[in-house]
């Protein structure tokens, strides 16, 4: 009973990681308001700002509970290093940590610096012209941490068993093209 209430609190850490999802959706939303007043862009500011603390608490919820799982499952702690596909996940996560650590201390600071100086209901062009470099890097990384985050799960479901080569090169190159699809375009009907 233990494992199991571990194992679904584990997959449900890692369902709601899905931020990067979320934040691209939301990023693609605020392009199609085109010239907006600076309250829809300090909104949106606002909503990706808000998923860091959300994210960091996740991803520590998928660790805690996924070293749990081992004990719990009956296996030892060096599993996570005998295991190759439990210590890919563990070094994926820690990269997807690194990710959000660098938009949540250097370029969302950044970017709320520059929205700091806004005088009035619009964004001044120059202004304007110093955060779309930060928008755009940031979203680029948004994307990165969503492929991560969906070959988490396609890992995941392989640590007792291996899906084979072809099934993993399709799935992986699936994850690729959607993290990219989210990253150009709005996704108005999920995946379609």
């Amino acid at each position: 009973m233990v494992y199991n209430i571990l194992k679904f609190l584990h997959i449900l850490s890692v369902v709601f990681m899905s931020a990067p999802l979320y934040n691209l959706i939301v990023v693609n939303e605020r392009v199609l308001f085109g010239k907006a007043p600076f309250a829809v862009d300090r909104y949106f500011e606002n909503i990706i700002k808000g998923a860091a603390t959300r994210c960091y608490v996740y991803q520590l919820s998928a660790l805690v509970t996924g070293i749990l799982l081992l004990p719990a499952g009956g296996a030892p702690l060096a599993t996570l290093l005998e295991n190759h596909v439990l210590a890919v996940k563990m070094m994926l996560l820690l990269v997807l940590t690194s990710l959000l650590s660098l938009v949540h201390f250097r370029i969302q600071p950044a970017i709320e610096k520059l929205l700091a100086t806004v005088k009035g209901d619009e964004i001044p062009a120059e202004i304007a012209g110093e955060i779309a470099p930060l928008r755009l890097r940031r979203k680029r990384l948004a994307a990165l941490c969503l492929f991560i985050v969906m070959t988490l799960v396609l890992l995941g479901l392989q640590i007792s068993g291996w899906f084979g080569l072809p099934a993993n090169a399709l799935l992986f190159a699936l994850a690729a093209l959607f993290s990219y699809r989210v990253y150009k375009t709005p996704v108005r009907f999920g995946w379609i």
